[in-house]
């Protein structure tokens, strides 16, 4: 220990460029990480708690044929149902419908979703999304809460008329006269622009939809464990009903971010085959500029053994403190962009291809995951080093005092 220490502070330039390597690559791979699972999160995220939450029932036959054959045509023995079950920390009804808005020479069609306002706040973010106006309650009439860019796209505002026509749940012929009394911009641009709500009682009376759904939101105590509750709120609500968690409902989106962290750690796989490679040629030749000073301290007795400990131990003091400068200084960024999240200002058209109308993109701060990745740069670290030294070892004290 006491010769490895002395080397360290011996060799300088060695030390100073070897932890300048290894911490700019700690901090690189931190940093990487924490963006990558940070944009990962953020987009789940608001694809969950935006709008579709965390669990849905629906009708078994509604997912593959959405269609007014297939709704939860009881909602009220449904909930009766649902109080029985424990591990919900709220639930409420949906119905959507797709219908023709109309506002001047406007025409464009969409999605009208009648919503429980008040239960609604807990489930989605509709009401913290509001832009402009106010957000709906259970008194309101012919008053709709309608996404920014519909609005834009019917050029509508606050106070502003509009009027709908679509098919009632019992398919008759729906119509009316709707005054804007909110907009919202949630960050999901597809939504955003599709998207209008009006007060679930009134919905009911112009859609002929009195104690039916085609969802049913619930919001599970803990949403960790949503998958379980699914199971058992399954097996209470019949054949007849599906319950299903976040992760079914958006399986697509789940596989689309799995693939993409998988395409991510290959990129960075590659980037720190490099650098393990150039770490090694590096400590390589730092070694092999030391072969006579080993071999003299073979010539006086030191043995193989201890000459290898010697050195591993140089690296893994080295390796130690790069990975903690580097996971202190990829720490601080990740937790910085947490709370002020990068904004991509100018990107918005390349953003909503993937339905964000948002640019800001938060990293993710998570300890656990800075530590594993600067355990996985020590272990990079000292592996680098290993080959160079096992070289080096196998010198005979007189070719290694030899050697120029």
């Amino acid at each position: 220990m006491k010769l490895a220490l002395r080397n360290i502070g011996a060799y300088k330039k060695r030390t100073i460029v070897t932890v300048l390597l290894t911490s700019l690559t700690t901090t690189l791979l931190v940093f990487a990480s924490a963006w990558m699972d940070g944009s990962h999160q953020t987009m789940i995220r608001n694809a969950v708690e935006i709008y579709p939450g965390y669990l849905q029932i629906t009708n078994r036959e509604f997912r593959d044929k959405p269609s007014y054959d297939h709704l939860i045509f009881d909602t009220t023995s449904v909930a009766e149902k649902l109080a029985q079950v424990e591990g919900i920390r709220a639930s409420a009804t949906r119905f959507e419908s797709f219908v023709l808005f109309s506002a001047d020479e406007k025409a464009v069609g969409g999605m009208l979703t009648g919503i429980e306002p008040e239960t609604e706040e807990q489930l989605s973010r509709l009401a913290s999304s509001l832009k402009a106006g106010k957000y709906l309650n259970s008194a309101d009439t012919n008053q709709v809460y309608i996404g920014n860019e519909l609005a834009k796209r019917l050029k509508v505002s606050v106070g502003d008329e509009l009027a709908f026509v679509g098919n009632g749940a019992d398919y008759s012929f729906a119509a009316d006269n709707l005054v804007v009394k909110g907009v919202f911009q949630t960050g999901l641009y597809d939504f955003d622009s599709n998207s209008a709500f009006l007060a679930k009682d009134y919905f009911n009376m112009v859609m002929a939809a009195e104690n039916f759904a085609t969802h049913i939101i619930v919001l599970p105590e803990e949403p960790a464990q949503v998958d379980i509750l699914a199971e058992r709120i399954g097996q209470v609500i019949g054949d007849e009903y599906a319950a299903r968690s976040w992760s079914q409902i958006m399986e697509q989106l789940v596989k689309a971010m799995e693939l993409d962290s998988l395409f991510g750690y290959i990129t960075l796989g590659i980037i720190f085959i490099v650098i393990f490679f150039v770490i090694m040629i590096y400590t390589l030749l730092s070694v092999f500029a030391r072969i006579r000073e080993i071999g003299v301290l073979r010539a006086v007795g030191t043995t193989p053994g201890q000459i290898l400990r010697m050195l591993l131990l140089e690296s893994c003091l080295l390796a130690g403190i790069s990975v903690v400068i580097g996971g202190l200084i990829g720490g601080v960024l990740a937790y910085y962009f947490n709370i002020n999240p990068f904004t991509m200002s100018g990107y918005e058209e390349q953003f909503k291809q993937y339905g964000l109308a948002l640019t800001q993109m938060p990293t993710a701060f998570e300890p656990l995951v800075i530590v594993r990745d600067m355990v996985v740069m020590f272990l990079l670290s000292v592996l680098s080093t290993l080959y160079p030294i096992l070289k080096i070892n196998r010198f005979r004290p007189v070719e290694a005092m030899r050697h120029v």
